[in-house]
């Protein structure tokens, strides 16, 4: 009788560390996802921004260009921006 309880204990305690192991499986497959789905969204917000830091480039490219453009104006034409009564505004 004795190693019939003996073998039971062992099996049971077998069972419960092959249950606490599954447990553990289970939660890192979990945990597994959910750092996965951050990874993804942290992903696409690094795309946005790749966008907008394109975006604001071109923008600065098209700002110092137009600078540049008014200073030569100004210095090689000797253009000068006329009065605010002069200025005719026409509509696309």
């Amino acid at each position: 009788m004795t190693e019939n309880k003996a073998n039971l204990l062992r099996v049971g305690g077998l069972l419960m560390l092959l249950l606490g192991s599954a447990m553990g499986v289970i939660y890192s497959k979990y945990r597994s996802r959910l750092l996965f789905v951050e990874i993804q969204k942290q992903e696409r917000e690094l795309d946005r921004y790749e966008v907008e830091w394109g975006q604001l480039q071109l923008e600065l490219t098209t700002l110092a260009e137009e600078n540049r453009v008014e200073q030569i104006a100004r210095e090689k034409l000797k253009l000068v921006m006329p009065q605010r009564d002069k200025i005719i505004y026409l509509k696309p």
